[in-house]
Formats: C-alpha cells, structure tokens, sequence
C-alpha cells in the first residue's frame, strides 16, 4: 500500500480531499525555514479563534445567580412555614390577634420573591437556549478546523515520505559518487530540513488531537445547558405554581386554626388556674396549722441553748484547771532556778 492509499484510509480522505492534499503539499519548501514554520499556521490560528470565542461564550454568562436567587426563596418559603407556639394566656391572644396578619405579610414578601426568580429564570433561560445555538455553530467550527488539520497532516506526511524516500535518498547517493564536501553538506542540511519538518508536523498533529477532543466537549457543554434549560422550564411551569398553592393552602390553615387554638388556650388556662389556686390553699392552709400550734419557744430552740451553756461552763472550767496547773510548775520551776542560783554562788565563794 502506498502512503497516500495509507494516508487516504487513515484519515478517511475522498477524491476532492486528496487533491486538496495534493495541492497542499506542493507548495511546501522543506529548505525554506520560513515555510516550514509557516505550514499550518492558518487552521491552528482558527482553532486559537475558535478556543476565544467559546471562552467569551462561557464568560458571558452568570448562573451562580440563579442559584442564590433559589436558595433565597427556599429560604423565604421556609420562614412562611414557619409556626412558633405560644406559651401563657395573655402572649396566646396577643401572637393570635396578628397572626394572620403576619402570615399575610409573609406572603406577599414571598410571592414578590417568587415573581422575581420567575422573571430571572425566564431571562437566564433564553440566554441558555442562545448558548445552544452558539455552540452548535461553534462545534461546526471546530468540525471545519478539524479537517483543514486533517489535510495539513495528511500533505505533511506525504511531503516528508516523498522528500526522505526520494530526494535526500538522490542527495546521499550524488554525495557517495562524488566525494564532494558540498554535496555531503546539502545532504545534510536536508535530513535537517526534514527532522525540522516532523516536528512542525507533530505540533499539527497535537493540534488537531486537541480539535478531536473538543469536538464532545462542546457538545457535553452544550447538553448541560440545554438541560438546565429545561429543568427551569420545569420550575416554572411545575414547582414556582405548586409553591404559590401550598403557601395559599397556609393561609386557609390558620384561618380555620385560629379558633380553635383559641378555644384550647381558654380551657387550658382555666384548668391551669384552678389547680394554682388549689394548691395556694393546700399550702396556706398547712402553714397556717403549723404555725398555730407552735409555743413562743420552740423545745429545739432550749434544748440548744442548753447543750450550748453546758459546753460553755465545761471549757471554762478546763481553761481554769490548766491555768493552776501551769502557776504550781512555773512556782517549782522558779524553786528549783533560786536553788541552782545559791549553789552556784555558795561554790564560786569557797572558791576564793
């Protein structure tokens, strides 16, 4: 099989493909540096073109708010649901007078939010079906960058082939039948054209793998919008209305709630003050007997002083007997230092 028939199944080529190839590759000048540097230059330019334009598509676009606007409706449809009980009589018929009140307040602070994501998520929602329609064209692009690649390849290896097989094969072999250094020399230099060559083609080639790639990535980009699309279509149609009913439902609730917590509130605080009255009676009445049938003088009250007095008299006449006893040993213990004194006199007089 010859390298074009190779080339031709490898990157799936038709007649009109394999002229283009043709006509791509005679215009290249391996020995012109310029024109190696130059080759392709075009189609990876577009594919530059191309990665810019996706990106100010991408950019452009801001769908972080439309989740915060959900997550601050969430929060608004929580707080409507929202019921504190009450507790004591007085604070029950005070929080009951304007709870519907409050609750109709929370409703119509809820239902602006609510219109306002609506016309958010209808805004956000013909710009993603723009994107849609963006990214189709910009895959249509990157479709057409991806064959002028294809064919820059296809002409770049055939050109090698054609210049390694054929004319630095022709080069080599005049420089063997000479011996001329200067035939050697343009050998050389050639095989160097074609190294440089291969690599240009090779930078094409990671190109075009890049242009491969982005081809799904687009289009995975592109369905991921177009889903989003839909799941706020969803939510208006679906959820925005189901919420609205729900919060009307609320309102039904406490209307109909209303007496009947009242009448419970009523019941249980009768209740409650009938058993407080009751017990002040029971305790009253209790330390109303107590305290009648106590003397002016409790017997707990003299049996402590008594045991106090006792106490008292004992510790004194304890402190009295130690004080005797320390007077007779201080009296003996003078005795006795007088004594030593007059023998110690008597003794330094003999002495003499």
């Amino acid at each position: 099989m010859t390298t074009e028939m190779a080339l031709a199944e490898n990157y799936q080529l038709n007649e009109e493909d394999k002229a283009t190839v043709v006509a791509i590759k005679d215009k290249v000048d391996l020995s012109d540096s310029l024109s190696v540097m130059a080759y392709g230059t075009e189609p990876q330019q577009k594919i530059s073109e191309f990665s810019d334009a996706a990106l100010q598509t991408v950019r452009t676009k801001d769908l972080g708010e439309v989740g915060d606007m959900i997550v601050g409706l969430v929060g608004e449809l929580k707080t409507f649901s929202d019921n504190t009980e009450s507790s004591g009589f007085l604070r029950f018929f005070k929080k009951q007078k304007s709870k519907i009140e409050v609750l109709k307040t929370r409703y119509d602070k809820t239902e602006v939010t609510v219109e306002k994501v609506v016309s958010s998520l209808e805004l956000h929602q013909v710009q993603l079906l723009k994107d849609v329609s963006t990214f189709d064209k910009l895959y249509d692009v990157n479709l057409e960058n991806l064959k002028n690649l294809t064919l820059y390849v296809a002409a770049g290896k055939e050109k090698l082939d054609e210049a390694r097989n054929v004319t630095l094969v022709e080069l080599k072999k005049k420089a063997e039948e000479t011996g001329l250094p200067e035939d050697a020399q343009k050998a050389n230099d050639f095989a160097s054209y074609c190294d440089r060559f291969e690599k240009r083609i090779y930078d094409l080639e990671l190109t075009r793998a890049v242009a491969i790639q982005m081809a799904p990535q687009v289009r995975l980009v592109q369905n991921n919008e177009a889903t989003l699309a839909e799941k706020i279509q969803s939510t208006i149609n679906n959820t925005i209305p189901l919420w609205k009913s729900q919060m009307v439902i609320a309102l039904g609730l406490a209307n109909a709630e209303n007496a009947l917590q009242a009448e419970r509130a009523v019941n249980n605080t009768t209740n409650e003050l009938l058993k407080k009255n009751a017990d002040m009676l029971k305790t009253g009445s209790i330390e109303i007997a107590k305290e009648n049938e106590r003397g002016v003088v409790d017997i707990e009250t003299l049996t402590y002083t008594n045991q106090q007095l006792i106490q008292t008299l004992d510790e004194v006449l304890a402190i009295q007997n130690d004080g005797k006893e320390k007077r007779k040993a201080a009296e003996a213990e003078m005795a006795r230092m007088e004594e030593e004194l007059k023998q110690k006199l008597l003794t330094l007089r003999n002495a003499k």
